[in-house]
Protein backbone atom coordinates (compact mmCIF):
# COMPACT_ATOMS: atom_id res chain seq x y z
CA UNK A 1 0.00 0.00 0.00
CA UNK A 2 1.01 3.12 -0.98
CA UNK A 3 0.53 6.65 0.89
CA UNK A 4 -2.45 9.09 -0.65
CA UNK A 5 0.49 11.63 -1.44
CA UNK A 6 1.51 9.23 -3.74
CA UNK A 7 -0.94 9.39 -6.55
CA UNK A 8 -0.19 13.47 -6.24
CA UNK A 9 3.70 13.46 -7.60
CA UNK A 10 3.68 15.63 -10.73
CA UNK A 11 4.63 13.11 -13.09
CA UNK A 12 2.39 10.78 -11.52
CA UNK A 13 -0.44 13.48 -12.28
CA UNK A 14 0.33 14.39 -15.62
CA UNK A 15 0.19 10.57 -16.64
CA UNK A 16 -2.90 9.95 -15.53
CA UNK A 17 -4.60 13.51 -16.77
CA UNK A 18 -3.00 11.95 -20.28
CA UNK A 19 -5.31 9.24 -19.49
CA UNK A 20 -1.90 7.10 -20.31
CA UNK A 21 -1.78 4.24 -18.31
CA UNK A 22 1.32 2.68 -19.71
CA UNK A 23 2.96 6.02 -18.65
CA UNK A 24 1.02 6.12 -15.43
CA UNK A 25 2.95 2.63 -14.63
CA UNK A 26 6.57 4.29 -15.48
CA UNK A 27 5.56 6.95 -12.97
CA UNK A 28 4.86 4.37 -10.13
CA UNK A 29 8.05 2.69 -11.05
CA UNK A 30 10.27 5.81 -11.15
CA UNK A 31 8.39 7.14 -7.36
CA UNK A 32 10.74 8.59 -5.21
CA UNK A 33 8.83 6.85 -2.74
CA UNK A 34 10.42 3.66 -4.14
CA UNK A 35 13.54 4.96 -3.36
CA UNK A 36 16.59 6.35 -5.23
CA UNK A 37 16.20 3.28 -7.30
CA UNK A 38 13.35 2.60 -9.88
CA UNK A 39 11.66 -0.77 -9.36
CA UNK A 40 12.32 -3.02 -12.50
CA UNK A 41 10.20 -3.42 -15.19
CA UNK A 42 10.14 -7.56 -14.57
CA UNK A 43 8.90 -6.85 -10.78
CA UNK A 44 6.22 -4.65 -11.97
CA UNK A 45 5.62 -6.84 -15.31
CA UNK A 46 5.13 -9.74 -13.13
CA UNK A 47 2.63 -7.67 -10.56
CA UNK A 48 1.11 -7.19 -14.10
CA UNK A 49 1.22 -10.89 -15.84
CA UNK A 50 2.76 -9.67 -18.95
CA UNK A 51 6.55 -9.97 -20.19
CA UNK A 52 9.30 -7.38 -19.26
CA UNK A 53 9.27 -6.53 -23.06
CA UNK A 54 5.12 -6.56 -22.91
CA UNK A 55 5.65 -3.83 -20.15
CA UNK A 56 8.07 -1.60 -22.26
CA UNK A 57 6.11 -1.71 -24.88
CA UNK A 58 3.06 -0.92 -22.80
CA UNK A 59 4.77 2.35 -21.39
CA UNK A 60 6.44 3.60 -24.62
CA UNK A 61 3.58 3.28 -27.11
CA UNK A 62 -0.23 4.03 -27.83
CA UNK A 63 -2.98 4.46 -24.73
CA UNK A 64 -4.46 1.54 -23.70
CA UNK A 65 -7.89 1.20 -24.83
CA UNK A 66 -9.52 -1.77 -23.19
CA UNK A 67 -11.15 -1.94 -20.47
CA UNK A 68 -11.12 -5.41 -18.94
CA UNK A 69 -6.90 -4.34 -18.43
CA UNK A 70 -7.82 -1.09 -17.38
CA UNK A 71 -9.48 -1.80 -14.74
CA UNK A 72 -7.47 -4.72 -13.42
CA UNK A 73 -4.50 -3.26 -13.69
CA UNK A 74 -5.62 -0.36 -11.95
CA UNK A 75 -6.65 -2.64 -9.47
CA UNK A 76 -3.41 -4.26 -9.19
CA UNK A 77 -2.36 -0.93 -8.41
CA UNK A 78 -4.62 0.54 -5.94
CA UNK A 79 -5.17 3.64 -8.37
CA UNK A 80 -7.64 5.43 -6.38
CA UNK A 81 -10.94 5.80 -8.19
CA UNK A 82 -11.13 9.14 -8.30
CA UNK A 83 -8.09 10.01 -10.62
CA UNK A 84 -9.06 7.30 -13.32
CA UNK A 85 -10.46 8.53 -16.34
CA UNK A 86 -13.01 5.27 -16.49
CA UNK A 87 -15.13 3.59 -13.88
CA UNK A 88 -14.25 0.48 -12.11
CA UNK A 89 -16.91 -2.32 -11.12
CA UNK A 90 -18.64 -1.37 -7.61
CA UNK A 91 -16.93 -4.19 -6.26
CA UNK A 92 -13.53 -2.79 -7.21
CA UNK A 93 -14.62 1.20 -6.07
CA UNK A 94 -15.53 -0.34 -2.94
CA UNK A 95 -12.63 -2.03 -2.03
CA UNK A 96 -10.28 1.10 -3.38
CA UNK A 97 -12.10 3.43 -1.32
CA UNK A 98 -11.82 1.48 1.78
CA UNK A 99 -7.63 1.09 2.23
CA UNK A 100 -6.79 -0.27 5.85
CA UNK A 101 -4.93 1.89 7.43
CA UNK A 102 -1.01 2.53 7.43
CA UNK A 103 0.98 0.28 10.01
CA UNK A 104 2.08 3.85 11.53
CA UNK A 105 -1.52 4.78 13.25
CA UNK A 106 -1.09 1.09 15.54
CA UNK A 107 0.27 2.24 18.40
CA UNK A 108 3.96 0.36 19.53
CA UNK A 109 2.53 -1.69 22.69
CA UNK A 110 -0.90 -2.35 21.54
CA UNK A 111 0.02 -4.07 18.52
CA UNK A 112 1.37 -7.47 19.64
CA UNK A 113 -0.98 -8.07 21.69
CA UNK A 114 -3.81 -7.06 19.00
CA UNK A 115 -2.04 -8.96 16.56
CA UNK A 116 -2.01 -12.51 18.33
CA UNK A 117 -6.14 -12.20 19.18
CA UNK A 118 -6.44 -11.51 15.27
CA UNK A 119 -4.19 -14.11 14.72
CA UNK A 120 -6.10 -16.33 16.42
CA UNK A 121 -9.42 -15.39 15.18
CA UNK A 122 -8.29 -15.81 11.22
CA UNK A 123 -7.02 -18.92 11.83
CA UNK A 124 -10.35 -20.85 13.79
CA UNK A 125 -12.79 -20.53 10.85
CA UNK A 126 -13.51 -18.42 7.63
CA UNK A 127 -17.11 -16.45 7.78
CA UNK A 128 -17.57 -12.08 7.76
CA UNK A 129 -16.14 -12.02 10.69
CA UNK A 130 -12.95 -13.84 10.76
CA UNK A 131 -12.45 -11.69 7.25
CA UNK A 132 -12.67 -8.63 8.95
CA UNK A 133 -10.34 -9.75 11.65
CA UNK A 134 -7.56 -10.91 8.79
CA UNK A 135 -8.09 -7.48 7.33
CA UNK A 136 -7.73 -5.83 10.46
CA UNK A 137 -4.64 -7.84 11.31
CA UNK A 138 -2.90 -7.37 7.77
CA UNK A 139 -3.58 -3.17 8.42
CA UNK A 140 -1.63 -3.01 11.32
CA UNK A 141 1.08 -5.41 9.77
CA UNK A 142 0.89 -2.84 7.13
CA UNK A 143 0.13 -5.73 4.62
CA UNK A 144 -2.67 -4.92 2.51
CA UNK A 145 -1.72 -3.90 -0.65
CA UNK A 146 -2.54 -6.89 -2.54
CA UNK A 147 -5.28 -8.88 -3.56
CA UNK A 148 -4.22 -12.40 -1.86
CA UNK A 149 -5.77 -11.54 1.69
CA UNK A 150 -9.66 -12.83 0.45
CA UNK A 151 -7.33 -16.79 0.03
CA UNK A 152 -6.05 -16.13 3.65
CA UNK A 153 -9.25 -15.09 5.50
CA UNK A 154 -10.79 -17.83 5.28
CA UNK A 155 -8.76 -21.36 4.68
CA UNK A 156 -11.88 -23.89 4.25
CA UNK A 157 -13.12 -21.60 1.78
CA UNK A 158 -10.48 -20.98 -0.95
CA UNK A 159 -10.05 -22.19 -4.08
CA UNK A 160 -9.27 -25.88 -4.93
CA UNK A 161 -7.77 -25.46 -8.27
CA UNK A 162 -4.78 -22.75 -8.65
CA UNK A 163 -4.50 -20.83 -11.31
CA UNK A 164 -1.54 -18.35 -12.26
CA UNK A 165 -3.81 -15.38 -10.47
CA UNK A 166 -3.35 -17.05 -7.58
CA UNK A 167 0.45 -17.23 -7.34
CA UNK A 168 1.11 -13.77 -8.87
CA UNK A 169 -1.40 -12.54 -5.10
CA UNK A 170 0.68 -15.11 -3.07
CA UNK A 171 3.67 -13.29 -4.42
CA UNK A 172 2.44 -9.72 -4.11
CA UNK A 173 2.38 -10.59 -0.56
CA UNK A 174 5.80 -11.95 -0.06
CA UNK A 175 6.84 -8.62 -1.72
CA UNK A 176 4.95 -6.44 0.50
CA UNK A 177 6.28 -8.24 3.74
CA UNK A 178 9.65 -7.69 2.21
CA UNK A 179 8.93 -3.91 1.66
CA UNK A 180 7.35 -3.77 5.47
CA UNK A 181 9.92 -5.51 6.86
CA UNK A 182 12.34 -2.87 5.49
CA UNK A 183 10.13 -0.07 7.02
CA UNK A 184 9.06 -1.44 10.23
CA UNK A 185 11.04 -4.51 11.08
CA UNK A 186 9.88 -8.11 11.56
CA UNK A 187 8.73 -7.78 15.29
CA UNK A 188 5.30 -7.06 13.38
CA UNK A 189 5.20 -9.54 10.99
CA UNK A 190 6.86 -12.48 12.11
CA UNK A 191 4.06 -14.07 14.07
CA UNK A 192 1.43 -13.11 10.67
CA UNK A 193 4.01 -14.56 8.20
CA UNK A 194 4.44 -17.75 10.39
CA UNK A 195 0.84 -18.32 10.20
CA UNK A 196 0.57 -17.39 6.41
CA UNK A 197 2.83 -19.77 5.68
CA UNK A 198 1.42 -22.38 7.33
CA UNK A 199 -1.99 -21.33 5.78
CA UNK A 200 -0.75 -21.39 2.00
CA UNK A 201 1.39 -24.08 2.93
CA UNK A 202 -1.60 -26.57 3.45
CA UNK A 203 -3.97 -25.29 1.00
CA UNK A 204 -1.07 -25.40 -2.11
CA UNK A 205 -0.37 -29.24 -1.10
CA UNK A 206 -4.58 -29.94 -0.95
CA UNK A 207 -5.80 -27.63 -4.26
CA UNK A 208 -4.76 -28.93 -8.35
CA UNK A 209 -2.74 -27.08 -10.80
CA UNK A 210 -1.18 -27.69 -14.03
CA UNK A 211 2.58 -28.26 -14.05
CA UNK A 212 3.66 -24.74 -15.00
CA UNK A 213 1.49 -23.03 -12.76
CA UNK A 214 2.53 -25.87 -9.95
CA UNK A 215 6.63 -25.14 -10.88
CA UNK A 216 5.26 -21.16 -10.12
CA UNK A 217 3.78 -22.13 -7.10
CA UNK A 218 7.02 -24.05 -5.45
CA UNK A 219 9.38 -20.90 -6.28
CA UNK A 220 6.56 -18.82 -4.40
CA UNK A 221 6.29 -20.82 -1.67
CA UNK A 222 10.29 -21.26 -1.51
CA UNK A 223 10.16 -17.11 -1.86
CA UNK A 224 7.78 -16.80 1.35
CA UNK A 225 9.93 -19.64 3.34
CA UNK A 226 12.87 -17.27 2.78
CA UNK A 227 11.10 -14.34 3.85
CA UNK A 228 9.56 -16.15 6.69
CA UNK A 229 13.34 -17.42 7.70
CA UNK A 230 14.46 -13.71 7.73
CA UNK A 231 11.67 -12.48 10.12
CA UNK A 232 12.60 -15.16 12.43
CA UNK A 233 15.98 -13.87 12.18
CA UNK A 234 15.50 -10.12 12.88
CA UNK A 235 12.46 -10.58 15.30
CA UNK A 236 15.28 -12.78 17.37
CA UNK A 237 13.62 -16.16 17.44
CA UNK A 238 16.98 -17.72 15.24
CA UNK A 239 16.37 -21.46 16.02
CA UNK A 240 12.98 -21.31 13.99
CA UNK A 241 14.67 -20.17 10.75
CA UNK A 242 16.39 -23.38 9.97
CA UNK A 243 13.14 -25.52 9.28
CA UNK A 244 12.31 -22.53 7.15
CA UNK A 245 15.52 -22.04 4.68
CA UNK A 246 15.61 -26.09 4.17
CA UNK A 247 12.05 -26.08 3.16
CA UNK A 248 13.24 -23.52 0.86
CA UNK A 249 16.41 -24.97 -0.80
CA UNK A 250 14.28 -28.61 -1.18
CA UNK A 251 11.41 -26.32 -3.23
CA UNK A 252 14.05 -24.33 -4.99
CA UNK A 253 15.75 -27.86 -6.19
CA UNK A 254 11.84 -29.04 -6.91
CA UNK A 255 11.46 -26.79 -9.74
CA UNK A 256 15.77 -26.01 -10.53
CA UNK A 257 15.48 -22.62 -9.47
CA UNK A 258 18.97 -21.59 -8.90
CA UNK A 259 17.75 -18.18 -8.04
CA UNK A 260 15.71 -19.10 -4.45
CA UNK A 261 18.72 -21.87 -3.54
CA UNK A 262 21.47 -18.77 -4.01
CA UNK A 263 18.55 -16.84 -1.65
CA UNK A 264 18.47 -19.68 0.97
CA UNK A 265 22.04 -20.37 0.78
CA UNK A 266 22.98 -16.66 2.03
CA UNK A 267 20.32 -16.59 4.69
CA UNK A 268 21.56 -20.11 5.99
CA UNK A 269 24.88 -18.66 5.72
CA UNK A 270 23.80 -15.51 7.80
CA UNK A 271 22.19 -17.33 10.50
CA UNK A 272 24.95 -19.92 11.05
CA UNK A 273 27.52 -17.14 10.96
CA UNK A 274 27.68 -16.55 14.56
CA UNK A 275 27.71 -20.18 16.61
CA UNK A 276 28.78 -22.45 12.84
CA UNK A 277 31.16 -20.38 11.08
CA UNK A 278 32.16 -23.60 9.16
CA UNK A 279 28.71 -24.24 8.32
CA UNK A 280 28.08 -20.75 7.22
CA UNK A 281 31.47 -20.92 4.86
CA UNK A 282 29.68 -23.85 3.00
CA UNK A 283 26.68 -22.35 3.14
CA UNK A 284 28.15 -19.27 1.24
CA UNK A 285 30.21 -21.25 -1.37
CA UNK A 286 27.10 -23.10 -1.80
CA UNK A 287 25.25 -19.90 -3.01
CA UNK A 288 28.52 -18.98 -5.22
CA UNK A 289 28.56 -21.94 -7.27
CA UNK A 290 24.52 -21.87 -7.53
CA UNK A 291 25.18 -17.92 -8.87
CA UNK A 292 27.82 -18.90 -11.45
CA UNK A 293 27.56 -18.10 -14.83
CA UNK A 294 24.47 -16.87 -15.06
CA UNK A 295 23.70 -14.04 -11.36
CA UNK A 296 23.70 -10.41 -12.03
CA UNK A 297 26.62 -8.79 -9.85
CA UNK A 298 23.99 -7.93 -6.84
CA UNK A 299 23.38 -11.50 -6.46
CA UNK A 300 27.06 -12.71 -6.61
CA UNK A 301 28.06 -9.71 -4.24
CA UNK A 302 25.77 -11.17 -1.29
CA UNK A 303 27.41 -14.37 -0.95
CA UNK A 304 30.49 -12.89 -1.26
CA UNK A 305 29.40 -10.52 1.94
CA UNK A 306 28.46 -13.14 4.18
CA UNK A 307 31.80 -15.14 3.54
CA UNK A 308 33.70 -11.73 4.65
CA UNK A 309 31.78 -11.41 7.93
CA UNK A 310 32.32 -15.19 8.62
CA UNK A 311 35.57 -14.95 7.70
CA UNK A 312 35.73 -12.44 10.53
CA UNK A 313 34.01 -14.12 13.25
CA UNK A 314 36.51 -17.01 12.65
CA UNK A 315 39.49 -14.39 13.25
CA UNK A 316 40.76 -14.70 9.69
CA UNK A 317 41.75 -11.39 8.68
CA UNK A 318 43.09 -11.74 5.25
CA UNK A 319 40.04 -14.12 4.45
CA UNK A 320 38.52 -11.24 5.31
CA UNK A 321 39.68 -8.93 2.89
CA UNK A 322 40.01 -11.56 0.16
CA UNK A 323 36.49 -11.49 0.81
CA UNK A 324 35.48 -7.91 0.98
CA UNK A 325 37.66 -7.07 -2.22
CA UNK A 326 35.65 -9.84 -4.47
CA UNK A 327 32.11 -8.39 -2.77
CA UNK A 328 33.16 -4.75 -3.40
CA UNK A 329 34.63 -5.72 -6.91
CA UNK A 330 31.06 -7.45 -8.04
CA UNK A 331 29.24 -4.48 -6.29
CA UNK A 332 30.72 -2.14 -8.67
CA UNK A 333 30.25 -3.79 -11.48
CA UNK A 334 26.12 -2.38 -10.82
CA UNK A 335 22.59 -2.99 -10.29
CA UNK A 336 20.72 -4.66 -13.17
CA UNK A 337 17.27 -4.34 -14.24
CA UNK A 338 17.31 -8.20 -13.81
CA UNK A 339 18.31 -7.91 -9.79
CA UNK A 340 15.56 -10.05 -7.81
CA UNK A 341 13.27 -7.33 -5.28
CA UNK A 342 14.76 -8.95 -2.32
CA UNK A 343 18.21 -7.27 -3.20
CA UNK A 344 17.27 -3.85 -2.98
CA UNK A 345 18.72 -4.24 0.40
CA UNK A 346 22.65 -4.63 -0.91
CA UNK A 347 23.73 -1.07 -1.20
CA UNK A 348 26.65 0.79 -0.09
CA UNK A 349 25.62 1.37 2.94
CA UNK A 350 25.09 -2.56 3.15
CA UNK A 351 28.84 -2.90 2.15
CA UNK A 352 30.29 -0.39 5.11
CA UNK A 353 27.23 -2.19 7.41
CA UNK A 354 29.48 -5.82 6.79
CA UNK A 355 32.39 -4.32 7.33
CA UNK A 356 31.54 -2.47 10.32
CA UNK A 357 30.48 -6.26 11.99
CA UNK A 358 33.46 -7.68 10.73
CA UNK A 359 35.83 -5.35 12.16
CA UNK A 360 33.80 -5.41 15.77
CA UNK A 361 34.03 -9.56 15.24
CA UNK A 362 38.18 -9.13 14.96
CA UNK A 363 38.35 -6.52 17.46
CA UNK A 364 38.93 -3.54 15.67
CA UNK A 365 36.15 -1.20 17.13
CA UNK A 366 37.81 2.04 15.67
CA UNK A 367 37.99 0.68 12.23
CA UNK A 368 34.31 -0.57 12.70
CA UNK A 369 32.69 3.04 14.03
CA UNK A 370 34.11 4.82 10.77
CA UNK A 371 32.11 2.28 8.81
CA UNK A 372 28.78 2.52 10.82
CA UNK A 373 29.68 6.43 10.51
CA UNK A 374 29.12 6.31 7.07
CA UNK A 375 25.95 4.52 7.03
CA UNK A 376 24.64 6.89 10.20
CA UNK A 377 25.40 10.13 7.97
CA UNK A 378 23.56 9.01 5.17
CA UNK A 379 20.73 7.50 6.07
CA UNK A 380 17.94 5.36 3.83
CA UNK A 381 14.27 5.69 4.20
CA UNK A 382 13.58 2.72 2.54
CA UNK A 383 15.76 0.58 4.60
CA UNK A 384 15.06 2.55 8.00
CA UNK A 385 15.14 -0.60 10.08
CA UNK A 386 18.76 -1.07 8.48
CA UNK A 387 19.82 2.48 9.82
CA UNK A 388 18.63 1.86 13.34
CA UNK A 389 20.42 -1.52 13.40
CA UNK A 390 24.03 -0.37 11.94
CA UNK A 391 23.28 2.82 14.50
CA UNK A 392 23.02 0.98 17.34
CA UNK A 393 26.39 -0.99 16.15
CA UNK A 394 27.72 2.17 16.26
CA UNK A 395 26.89 3.36 19.43
CA UNK A 396 28.54 -0.55 20.79
CA UNK A 397 31.43 0.38 18.73
CA UNK A 398 31.87 3.63 20.34
CA UNK A 399 31.39 2.15 23.48
CA UNK A 400 34.39 -0.52 23.19
CA UNK A 401 36.39 2.01 22.21
CA UNK A 402 35.69 4.37 25.66
CA UNK A 403 33.44 7.13 23.79
CA UNK A 404 31.16 6.70 26.32
CA UNK A 405 28.93 10.08 26.09
CA UNK A 406 29.12 8.78 22.10
CA UNK A 407 27.99 5.77 22.66
CA UNK A 408 25.17 7.23 25.30
CA UNK A 409 24.07 9.79 22.73
CA UNK A 410 24.03 7.62 19.65
CA UNK A 411 22.10 5.10 21.69
CA UNK A 412 19.63 8.14 23.46
CA UNK A 413 18.63 9.24 19.78
CA UNK A 414 17.47 6.26 18.95
CA UNK A 415 14.67 5.31 21.07
CA UNK A 416 11.88 7.91 19.77
CA UNK A 417 12.90 5.72 16.59
CA UNK A 418 11.56 2.25 18.26
CA UNK A 419 8.22 3.02 18.46
CA UNK A 420 7.91 2.88 14.55
CA UNK A 421 10.56 0.08 14.13
CA UNK A 422 10.51 -3.09 16.17
CA UNK A 423 13.03 -5.69 15.38
CA UNK A 424 14.38 -8.18 17.75
CA UNK A 425 17.88 -7.99 16.90
CA UNK A 426 18.01 -4.24 17.15
CA UNK A 427 15.70 -4.48 20.87
CA UNK A 428 18.71 -7.07 22.31
CA UNK A 429 21.52 -4.97 21.00
CA UNK A 430 19.96 -2.51 23.05
CA UNK A 431 19.45 -4.20 25.99
CA UNK A 432 23.22 -4.88 26.34
CA UNK A 433 24.28 -1.78 25.82
CA UNK A 434 21.85 -0.22 27.70
CA UNK A 435 23.60 -2.67 30.86
CA UNK A 436 26.84 -2.13 29.62
CA UNK A 437 26.71 1.46 30.20
CA UNK A 438 24.55 1.23 33.38
CA UNK A 439 27.56 -0.22 34.91
CA UNK A 440 28.68 2.09 38.08
CA UNK A 441 32.22 2.82 36.71
CA UNK A 442 30.72 4.03 33.78
CA UNK A 443 28.70 6.38 35.01
CA UNK A 444 28.98 9.99 33.20
CA UNK A 445 25.82 12.87 32.94
CA UNK A 446 25.47 10.90 29.03
CA UNK A 447 25.46 7.52 30.00
CA UNK A 448 23.33 7.83 33.11
CA UNK A 449 20.71 10.13 30.83
CA UNK A 450 20.84 7.46 29.07
CA UNK A 451 19.96 4.46 31.10
CA UNK A 452 16.91 6.60 32.58
CA UNK A 453 15.66 7.45 29.28
CA UNK A 454 15.93 3.62 27.86
CA UNK A 455 14.27 2.06 31.35
CA UNK A 456 11.25 5.12 30.70
CA UNK A 457 10.91 3.29 27.03
CA UNK A 458 10.97 0.14 27.72
CA UNK A 459 8.43 0.41 30.86
CA UNK A 460 6.38 3.11 29.36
Amino acid sequence: MVPASFWEHEPVRRALAERHLGRVVRAYRFHPYHGRAALPQTVVAGWLGITQAQLSRVENGPPLVHLDRLTHWAQLLRIPPRFLWFSLPARLTKNAEHDPVPVKEAGPAETPARTDANLAASTQGGGTTDRRQFHALAALAGIAATGSLDLLAAPHNTVRAIGMEQVRAVGSLVDEFRRTDAAVGANRLCGLAIRVHAQLSEWAAKATSSRDVGEALQVTLADLAIETAWLTIDANRRPEARAYLNEAITRARFTDDPRMEVRAFACLALLTCRNRPGEALHAAEAALRSSAGWGTPRLVTLPHLRTARTYATLNDMSGFHRAMSRAQREFERGAREDDMPFLHFVTAQEIKGIEGLAYLALGRPERAADAFRTITENPSRALRRNHIYYSVQLADAACRQGNLDEAAWTAMNLLPELGQVSSGRVSLHLAQLRSSLGQPQRATAATRQFVEAYDQAVHA
